[in-house]
């Protein structure tokens, strides 16, 4: 396990995520994900630290509200959010990590336009 960085665009949120070198991430093609090209890795709440203060962020929510996409307000970069899949952790968006902690992606698909059927193929958090 590493302390991974990473942000927005504009460097106004910042966290720290602990998470391995080698990173099992998931792609979804789900409305959301497909359309801001957010690459999932998922972790325990616990292992998650925001850095900035929460005020730059903005939250949207849709569908069952479960899921909290949270967003910077300055450029728009989604860095993680509450995944209505795990709603008790983070989903960190792969593609906002600073790269030098990273030894290697491994990326999976995931048919999330049909979440209902596939959601039992998402792996549990592991504490």
């Amino acid at each position: 396990m590493v302390t991974h960085k990473g942000g927005c665009h504009c460097g106004a949120v910042r966290f720290e995520v602990t998470a391995p070198a080698n990173i099992a991430a998931t792609r979804c093609n789900c409305s959301i994900c497909n359309m801001t090209g957010f690459l999932h890795l998922i972790v325990p709440a616990k292992d998650f630290r925001l850095t900035t203060p929460e005020d730059v962020l903005s939250e949207y929510t849709f569908n069952t509200g479960v899921a909290k996409h949270r967003f910077c307000s300055r450029c728009g970069v989604k860095s993680f959010y509450v995944p209505r899949s795990h709603p008790d952790g983070i989903s960190v968006n792969v593609n906002c990590l600073d790269p030098d902690t990273i030894a290697s992606v491994d990326v999976e698909d995931f048919d999330g336009r049909h979440w209902e059927q596939n959601i039992a193929r998402l792996s549990p958090l592991s504490d």
